[in-house]
């Protein structure tokens, strides 16, 4: 994730050039010689400089300050202005693991959001609540707004297929001792070898195509069994199978926003811009952040006759998808995770399921309601 140069100040104009920067939304380093010592984001950067830069109490007889000072260690400071939380957040990950590579993941305190992990390189595939994508064959069902709520998922899910769920590598006996679920028929129990190997890995097909399909596939063959049994009357069955209908609709309702397959994760946050008439536009490719492209709204005299829906079509023609690695990939979507469920969400975040599927009626309405919300806040 690139970022632009910054603005430096150096020592010896701290004093006359910390009163004239922005006291709005930025990321700023402080530098102690090679070593950066300080790094944070903030809404009034001015405020801020001026605070851990104050000059020592001169009076002697005060008790001690605890607050941050680092005027006298200080020899420069490097600021980059964003125009949203949501701005700041990318761009402070972005300087954090450029400048504290070893460190980065505390000092941004970045918490790892939870998955429904269906673990395919089992020879018996199940399902697993994790907050880390493996590199193993496997299908992660996220991000999740938090644990609790995944897990709520995993055991609601479940109930509508016949997958195991215990944790174990299992080792298929008929004297295998089974488990309760198996006793209630909500298993095939493989563990007792009552069905073959390819008998059960035809139940992960369901649920696999169940996660990557949203439910989709399972919601029609339900509502077209509900439909044709009331066309021919049996209304008992049609009640039965509107009951497990409004359960299927019931289990995904407890997905969130955010939650899909993650290689089949794609949007775009809309946000403020610091250019004039301009939005930020952030895509997400199977999950990954790629690079910001500013989007202006007013086009260039020799495109004036061509829409904004026609020019948002161009942009995201041209747009060439980079995958980070695996752990880095877990950080962007940890990073979705954090602003999206968050209560300071700023901006606006549409989802789609590939590039090719992009909404761009809803984004036209979307860009058009960040615009004019940022420009009356600058104004």
């Amino acid at each position: 994730m690139q970022v632009p140069d910054p603005t430096i100040i150096e020592r010896e104009h701290l004093d006359t050039s910390v009163v004239e920067v922005p006291n709005a939304d930025a990321v700023f380093v402080v530098w102690a010689g090679d070593r950066s010592a300080y790094m944070a984001k903030t809404s009034m950067l001015r405020r801020r400089l001026l605070r851990i830069f104050k000059p020592a109490d001169s009076n002697p007889g005060a008790s001690p300050r605890r607050s941050l000072n680092l005027r006298e260690v200080a020899t420069r400071v490097e600021y980059w202005p964003t125009a949203s939380r949501f701005e700041s957040m990318l761009v402070h990950y972005a300087l954090a693991r450029r400048y504290f590579p070893e460190d980065y993941l505390r000092l941004l305190k970045l918490r790892m959001p939870a998955y429904v992990k269906l673990i395919l390189a089992n020879e018996f595939p199940r399902t697993q609540v994790s907050a880390r994508l493996s590199a193993s064959r496997a299908l992660h069902y996220g991000p999740f707004q938090s644990r609790a709520a995944a897990e709520l998922f995993e055991n609601q899910f479940l109930d509508l297929f016949q997958m195991r769920r215990c944790q174990e590598n299992l080792e298929p006996s008929p004297q295998h001792p089974g488990c309760i679920y198996g006793e209630m028929n909500r298993c095939l129990r493989p563990c007792q070898q009552v069905v073959t190997r390819d008998e059960y890995l035809s139940e992960v097909e369901r649920v696999e195509e169940f996660l990557t399909g949203n439910g989709g596939a399972l919601l029609s063959v339900a509502m077209a069994a509900r439909d044709r049994l009331s066309a021919e009357m049996n209304f008992e069955e049609a009640a039965r199978q509107h009951k497990q209908l409004e359960r299927i609709q019931g289990v995904l309702a407890l997905r969130g926003d955010l939650v899909c397959d993650i290689d089949h994760l794609y949007g775009v946050a809309i946000a403020p811009c610091l250019a004039p008439d301009s939005v930020l536009l952030w895509f997400v490719c199977q999950g990954a952040w790629q690079a910001p492209v500013r989007f202006t709204l007013t086009a260039p005299h020799f495109t004036s006759m061509v829409s904004l829906d026609q020019r948002l079509r161009e942009l995201v023609g041209s747009i060439q998808p980079v995958t980070p690695p695996l752990a880095e990939k877990q950080e962007h979507l940890a990073l979705l995770a954090r602003w999206h469920y968050s209560s300071w969400s700023d901006g606006e975040w549409i989802g789609f399921a590939g590039l090719d599927q992009v909404p761009y009626k809803k984004l036209v309405r979307a860009i058009s309601r960040v615009s004019q919300k940022n420009s009356a806040q600058s104004g």
